[in-house]
């Protein structure tokens, strides 16, 4: 399977299904789309079009009906599930609407949670979550827990951890969901900081075309499937 030098990712005739018989709903109907390293791409359209499906399945936590996805030349599709969980594990970051932390862990544990699971060192592990932690600006809230943190230190944390590891692409799903517009605004200059700085590569699935004016590309769903998408200057907030 021969692809260019800087894709990361390419999906080809992708289709999930829900159910069977008369119950079986078609969440994705043939999806074809490529993913460049270091671009900053927005999934959009309307409620239950596919658009978190799709990230599901790009990032191998669901698996396909049929359909083929390759990763940096890789058979996602092919892959045991324990494949994939190392695959996930050293290549992607995840950032959800809920943030997902854990209660009981500091700023800090939760963001050395990802690298201490793939058996690095608690010293290396301490150090590289401190790292993580200046970069999102909340080195100071270290040994805060999430309930001592607003919900936009928590989403920074949460950006933390999906990036400690150095992956190569980040899956966001509604990112900002829970934030009000300025902390809104202040989470999208992160990452827009991130992917510019850095060169990480993000895949924000948004309902918010505010969100998608940060990114390079906007890649429009419904019913499953990819209706259109555009080239964006990523001007941004």
């Amino acid at each position: 399977m021969n692809h260019k030098e800087d894709e990361l990712l390419h999906c080809s005739d992708v289709k999930k299904n829900f159910g069977r018989g008369e119950g079986r709903t078609e969440a994705l109907r043939g999806v074809s789309l490529s993913l460049l390293q270091g671009e900053m791409t927005a999934i959009m359209g309307p409620s239950g079009c596919g658009k978190s499906t799709l990230l599901h399945c790009l990032s191998g936590m669901d698996t396909l009906t049929s359909g083929e996805i390759w990763f940096k030349g890789q058979a996602l599709h092919q892959m045991k599930e324990k494949q994939k969980d190392i695959l996930r594990g050293t290549s992607m970051g995840f950032v959800f609407q809920n943030y997902n932390l854990i209660p009981v862990l500091t700023a800090v544990e939760n963001v050395e949670l990802p690298l201490l699971s793939q058996g690095e060192s608690p010293s290396e592990s301490r150090k590289k979550a401190m790292e993580a932690l200046g970069k999102v600006g909340l080195y100071e809230r270290r040994f805060h827990k999430p309930a001592h943190m607003s919900g936009g230190q928590q989403q920074r944390v949460a950006i933390a951890r999906a990036l400690v590891h150095n992956p190569q692409i980040i899956w966001a799903d509604e990112p900002t969901g829970a934030l009000d517009r300025e902390t809104t605004d202040k989470v999208l200059q992160l990452i827009q900081h991130l992917n510019h700085e850095e060169g990480t590569t993000f895949v924000i699935v948004t309902h918010d075309p505010h969100i998608a004016s940060i990114t390079s590309r906007i890649i429009y769903m419904d019913s499953g499937k990819v209706i259109h998408e555009k080239r964006n200057d990523g001007g941004g907030i």
